[in-house]
């Protein structure tokens, strides 16, 4: 039995280190996975003192990827921790799995990544749809959600600046985008059409100097010095 368990984690985890499988109980709607972290102790998020005196225990339920059609909740057995820290402002804290979970999250990781690229792809509606599909029942609101708490990405300098405007309201406000003509993505949003604030965009870059304007659709090319 104990083999049986072992690979059922090899399997289910095979990034994750810290977790052992208890059980696992399937039916003809869900498959539950009873679980817990192995580690000695756990770090406190406050101080970053690593500490072994547990206080408590609770059950927490995670929903994690479908497996042959069926919903995969996890539930996973985490303990609360003392600070050894007296000057930590945390008496207590409850202990993260690495990979698998975060503060008061209902989804695991991988299934939150998963839900993220749907959303990146599609969108809240069209994404939240096709969850449907996959088992999963989340919102389109839930999904917009998950993709606004991405980081933003890294932008590499442009070499070639596209500069237009926008509205936000026609006739009324108007705003400049900024679009690298070479990638055909967005830069940046201004909140107007003033040349001061096309300046300060450009002066707050490091290679500014080397930056070439395309300003409009039709017009020619110009350094920015």
């Amino acid at each position: 039995m104990e083999d049986v368990v072992l690979r059922l984690k090899e399997l289910l985890f095979p990034a994750i280190a810290d977790i052992a499988v208890l059980s696992v109980d399937v039916d003809i709607e869900k498959v539950r996975l009873d679980a817990e972290c192995t580690t000695a102790g756990a770090v406190c998020p406050g101080c970053g003192v690593c500490s072994t005196r547990v206080h408590s225990s609770y059950l927490r339920f995670l929903s994690d990827v479908p497996t042959a059609g069926r919903r995969v909740v996890l539930q996973l057995r985490v303990r609360r921790f003392r600070c050894w820290n007296t000057k930590c402002p945390r008496q207590t804290f409850v202990e993260q799995i690495s990979a698998l979970t975060r503060r008061h999250g209902q989804r695991t990781e991988r299934l939150r990544s998963t839900l993220t690229a749907v959303g990146l792809a599609l969108a809240g509606r069209a994404g939240a749809r096709l969850a449907a599909v996959l088992n999963v029942s989340i919102s389109r609101s839930t999904v917009l959600r998950l993709v606004e708490a991405l980081p933003e990405p890294e932008v590499p300098t442009p070499r070639v600046v596209g500069v237009d405007e926008y509205a936000t309201r026609k006739g009324r406000h108007y705003g400049t985008v900024l679009v690298d003509v070479e990638t055909r993505r967005p830069i940046d949003l201004l909140p107007d059409r003033e040349a001061s604030s096309l300046a300060t965009w450009l002066a707050q870059r490091s290679n500014a100097q080397n930056l070439w304007i395309s300003a409009g659709r039709n017009a020619e090319d110009v350094p920015s010095r």
